[in-house]
């Protein structure tokens, strides 16, 4: 038998009139967490879908500043490229294949009436040269903004003791070397200055370990730590920078190719981290990190609010090794087809 509402109530009454100190810290404390998280649920409440972020124009928006864009001629690359150049920005765009540039440019200066430039350089295998051209054409402009999105992942989940080792030190080279290499080019046209914004695109493989993306996991780890101890050491010098914790969006690397309700296409993606810049929406508590799209938001806060962190690695090594399934069979599959049509 269950225990009455009355008698549950004499019990309580008993507790507080016997034990008056801890039953008095008890219910302090249970004041303080619930009190805690209505507080973090309003403000990621307010952060997500009311509060606006920093206006571009602080960091030169329609005032013939420029926005560095990596990674520009496919997916969230390509959209950040046209919507800071829609908000005014002058824009450089940076990538592997010169007639994607050329395509991209062409299409942005066409559509909002501003000025590009661009450069290609392979950011898997950059030569000093490369790095050099890059100097030249930065120290002839004013920047206003690094997006850092250029970013290599595995081809499938794998193992990392079956990782090919030319794939280990492309996605190494390019998610954190050459994003430095870029970085350490530009800073010096921001700080001159005195006001500037770099964006880092991270992932959420770098907040929550992911086995069988152990390597790309591990490098967007390091831009995670990285961009808030660069975050801290320039904010006193005007500039803003965040690590953009971004989940699942449709792209050519996530090979997700129709939206859902928590992956969107990468022009409402880009749309929602610039109109939440300095603001860490569901990331809150976690300095220098944002997630701004608004489902990715929720999750962020909720996993954040649970806990539980090993049970999220096991769960993702199951969803891998699910992947990584399909992946293998969907190769079986097209090898068979080639082998029939020859």
């Amino acid at each position: 038998m269950f225990p009455s509402p009355h008698h549950s109530l004499g019990c309580i009454h008993h507790l507080i009139r016997d034990y008056p100190i801890p039953t008095g810290l008890l219910a302090a404390l249970g004041g303080l967490t619930l009190a805690r998280f209505a507080f973090t649920a309003t403000c990621v409440f307010l952060q997500t879908f009311v509060l606006p972020g920093i206006n571009l124009a602080r960091f030169g928006a329609r005032k013939g500043a420029w926005a560095v864009v990596t990674g520009a001629t496919d997916g969230i690359g390509r959209e950040f490229a046209s919507q800071l150049a829609k908000a005014g920005f002058n824009v450089l765009i940076i990538s592997r294949n010169e007639e994607k540039l050329s395509v991209v440019a062409s299409e942005i200066a066409g559509k909002y009436n501003i000025q590009t430039k661009t450069h290609a350089i392979d950011f898997a295998k950059p030569t000093e040269k490369s790095w050099e051209v890059l100097g030249s054409i930065i120290s002839g402009i004013e920047v206003g903004v690094l997006v850092n999105n250029v970013g290599r992942s595995h081809d499938i989940p794998v193992y990392f003791t079956e990782t090919p080792q030319d794939e280990i030190d492309s996605i190494l080279t390019i998610n954190i070397n050459s994003t430095l290499r870029v970085t350490q080019i530009v800073l010096p046209s921001l700080l001159a200055r005195k006001k500037g914004l770099i964006l880092n695109i991270g992932s959420f493989a770098g907040a929550v370990p992911s086995p069988m993306l152990a390597t790309y996991s591990g490098s967007k780890a390091f831009l995670s730590t990285w961009s808030q101890a660069l975050a801290e050491e320039l904010k006193s010098r005007g500039i803003t920078v965040q690590l953009i914790n971004t989940f699942f969006v449709v792209s050519a690397m996530s090979k997700i190719r129709k939206p859902t309700l928590s992956t969107p296409l990468p022009n409402a993606y880009v749309r929602s981290v610039l109109s939440h810049i300095g603001s860490p929406c569901g990331a809150l508590g976690r300095p220098y990190i944002a997630t701004p799209y608004w489902a990715h938001s929720l999750i962020d806060w909720v996993l954040g609010q649970i806990g539980l962190a090993g049970l999220y690695i096991s769960y993702t090594h199951s969803l891998q090794k699910s992947i990584r399934a399909r992946a293998l069979r969907r190769r079986a599959r097209e090898a068979e087809s080639t082998k029939q049509a020859e």
